[in-house]
Order: C-alpha cells, then structure tokens, then sequence
C-alpha cells in the first residue's frame, strides 16, 4: 500500500544523496536534466502511480453481487472484472511491482528536481552545507506530498466512491500491463505462493455469503438509509428460524381453547364466542388425548347454514401434525411444508402438550412489529427510558431490544419466563429482581405462577463506597 511506497520514495532518494565519489561532484549538485523535464517526468510518474493505486482499490472494495448484475445485463466488462476477482494473486503482483518501480523512479528524479534551486536561494543565508541539507529535505518533502495526494489519496477515494465503475474502466489497461509484466510476475506470484502455504495460511479468498454477510449489509443498508428499521428486524428474524426453538412461538398449554369430541352444540358454540381462534384441538376427554383439529371456517359455514356442529361427524377432524419441542421454527415450517398443515401439536419427551404453533405464528415471529399490533407488543418502550416486557417473550428479542450480548446459561432457557427462573433457580414471585448486565429485571405481576410483565431499567452502578 501507499505508506510502504512512501517509504521506499524516501530510501531511494537519500540513498541517490548518499551515492558520492572522492573527488566528484555530488549528485544533489548535478543537474542531470533541466527543471522542465523533471517536472514532466514526475507528472508522468504520477500518473502512473494513480493508475495502479486506482486498479487496486477498485477491484478490492467492487462488490460481486453488483458486478453479477451488471453481468447479466450483458456488460461483458463486469465479467473480466469478476474473473479478476476469482484470481486476483496476478493482478495485484502486477500492481506492487508497478507501484514499487515508480516509487523508486521518483525517489531518484524529485531529489534532483528542486535541490539545486532551492540549495542556491539558501546559500544566501546559510553555510553550504546547511543549505545543502535543508534543499534536499525540502525536494523530497514536495515531491512526497504530491505523491501522497495526487497518487493515493484522490485516486483511492474516487475508487472507494465508485468501485465498480472504475474497476471496469481499468481492467482492459490493467490486462496489458500484466501481459507485459508476466514473466516477473510469475516468478513473484510463485514465491508468494510457496511462502503463504509455508506459513499454512490460504492463496485464495473465499467468497462464499454468508449469513452474517447479509445481516451486516442489512445493518448497513438502515444506516444509510436505504433499509428501514422494520425491515432490517425481518431481515434478521428470518436467519433466526435456524436458532429459535418451536416453544418460543407457540401457544402454551394454559392458553390452548380446545373442544371434547362429544361436546355438545351449544357447549361448541359458547367456546368459540368466548376464545375465538382459528383452529381448535379436538380431544379425548383430556389434552394429551388429541384426536385432531377442526378449522374454525368449516365451524362458521355449520353455523351460517343452520347445522348442528358435530364433532363426530366425517369431514370436519383434520390431520393433526404432532412435533417435539425441541424443534426450530424452520424444521417446523419444513415440517408444514411436507404435510401440507399449517397447525401442529407441540408434545415434549414425555409426551405431554406443552403448547400449540400454527404457520401463522412463525409468520408473526418473521415478520414483527409489522404484523403486531402495538397494543399487543410483549415489548413496550415506556416514557422513563424502561421497559415493559411480556414474560413469554423470546429471549433474542429481549437480548435485541435491550442490546445485550451475552448473557448467563444462553441455551438453557427460550423465554424471558426462562431466563429469570434459571437466574433465581425457583418459580419467580412479584417483586423477584435480578440485575445482569447493568440491567435490572424485576417482576410485576405472576398470575398462577406465568410470569405476565417484568419491568427492565438500568441498574445504577455501584457506589464508591
């Protein structure tokens, strides 16, 4: 990079200053070409230096998805410079050696170029060889800043401005260059290669995506205002499917309306008006005795037209999908998917129901806060700076909301019910509290041993005392 150019600009030029022979004249006194070549030598040197200061930032920060695309519009050099990038150990070879040689053309030519001027209109004030030396350190000084600005940093900004654009533009040029260079190029890029595999280290890059690839473009994309919040969230609730369990989604067992199989007309239709869902469990005397489902639309239609509802009848149970607990949302939605259900019965190791999941509710947790309504948000930003949070509410949106990171037992427990019992190792009672993290979570209200709201402020740090 840069910096290491610099440097080798100002070694080549003190070691010219530094070339001197008894009885000779030094190479700061001699003019080897007059003030006007020079300069036009430098230009040129310039020049040079920003086009491969230019080639090198461009391909590294041109981003493959943009340069897909362009591709596929048919931009044939959108697909050189894709090549490039799957084997960039060639072109870049080409770029040091380019950006090295230059470095130490001007190093030699801009010691010369303001020396002897500048040692002349000293000499009138100072000893000659004071003068001497402060021309010198002057020459280099000038000729280093117009390096640095005019070779590195406007071509590295335009590049990182408008990677893509300007990889394309140099690709053809660069590819000449190569052809040019090749021989030393080969013979660099196979010692580089013989050393990166001495050291166990990789020669190629990997390009594969990965999730936190995307997650971090999403991040980046609300930053600048191309993404917003709610997206983002939804962004990062899908590649969450993979890690959040079943139960943190689920209807639990205590909230679960389900009808006997023999239940009567009116004992069906007082339930229905009292817990309306979409789909009700229909069982054999008790909860773990499910026998199917029956879909609340099959229900209104007996309704609407005058029908008795009868559970036993044909037609109305449907196929119940039954899944462990320990099952993620996307192996459930796989699971719908293969069934072609879209209600499932979640059981635990003992067989028991713990809880009830529709393909609704995995929609719900993809999509967030803009499917939900804001009266029926489990997190609630309250005017003080805390936070009111529902106890059933999955531990990763609480961790998100409140930016917390690690926690103690992460994999123990799903909820935020769950964490607080793991953390007091018994049932939480109102006024229970717990501080992690410079958070304090205190519990408000327990109704047969649910945890329904936990209020979350920050701790106040401790004393000095």
């Amino acid at each position: 990079m840069w910096p290491n150019d610099v440097g080798t600009l100002l070694h080549a030029a003190f070691r010219v200053s530094a070339c001197k022979l008894p009885g000779s004249p030094t190479p700061r006194r001699r003019v080897f070409m007059d003030f006007t070549q020079s300069l036009l030598l430098i230009a040129l040197l310039i020049a040079a230096s920003a086009f491969f200061s230019v080639a090198e930032i461009s391909l590294a920060a041109s981003r493959r998805l943009r340069l897909r695309q362009l591709a596929d519009e048919g931009n044939p050099r959108a697909l050189q410079v894709l090549h490039v990038q799957e084997q960039p150990g060639y072109y870049f070879t080409t770029v040091q050696i380019g950006m090295n040689a230059i470095a130490i053309l001007g190093g030699i030519v801009g010691e010369g170029l303001l020396s002897p001027y500048l040692e002349a209109l000293l000499g009138q004030w100072l000893s000659p060889r004071t003068a001497t030396s402060l021309a010198f350190a002057g020459s280099v000084a000038v000729v280093t800043s117009m390096f640095v600005v005019f070779a590195d940093l406007v071509p590295k900004r335009l590049s990182m401005a408008q990677p893509e654009r300007v990889a394309m533009w140099v690709v053809g040029p660069m590819g000449k260059v190569l052809v040019a260079f090749k021989p030393l190029v080969w013979l660099y890029t196979r010692c580089t290669d013989v050393i990166m595999r001495l050291l166990g280290l990789p020669t190629q890059r990997d390009e594969r995506i990965t999730p936190d690839d995307i997650l971090a473009l999403a991040e980046a994309g609300t930053k600048a205002g191309v993404l917003d919040r709610p997206g983002q969230l939804v962004i990062e609730n899908v590649f969450e499917l993979d890690t959040r369990t079943v139960t943190s989604a689920m209807t639990p067992r205590d909230q679960i309306a389900w009808l006997r199989h023999d239940a009567s007309d009116d004992d069906i239709r007082a339930l229905i008006a009292a817990e309306p869902f979409s789909t009700y469990p229909v069982c054999d005397g008790e909860l773990d005795q499910v026998l199917g489902y029956v879909d609340a639309k099959d229900l209104f239609q007996r309704v609407l037209s005058g029908r008795p509802i009868v559970l036993t009848e044909g037609g109305l149970l449907h196929k119940l999908v039954v899944v462990p607990d320990a099952l993620s949302l996307s192996e459930v939605l796989h699971q719908f998917r293969q069934q072609h259900e879209d209600f499932a019965l979640i059981v635990n190791e003992y067989s028991t129901v713990v809880g009830v999941v529709t393909l609704n509710d995995v929609m719900s947790t993809v999509m967030g806060e803009l499917v939900t309504p804001e009266d029926e948000d489990l997190i609630v930003r309250r005017g003080d700076g805390s936070w009111l949070i529902d106890g059933h509410t999955p531990m990763q949106d609480v961790q998100r909301a409140l930016g917390l990171d690690d926690l103690p037992g992460q994999g123990e427990y799903d909820t935020l019910a769950g964490f607080l019992m793991m953390m007091l190792r018994r049932v939480p009672r109102r006024t229970d509290s717990v501080t992690v993290n410079e958070h304090r979570f205190e519990v408000m209200d327990v109704d047969n041993y649910r945890i329904d709201q936990v209020l979350v402020t920050r701790a106040e740090p401790p004393s000095a005392e």
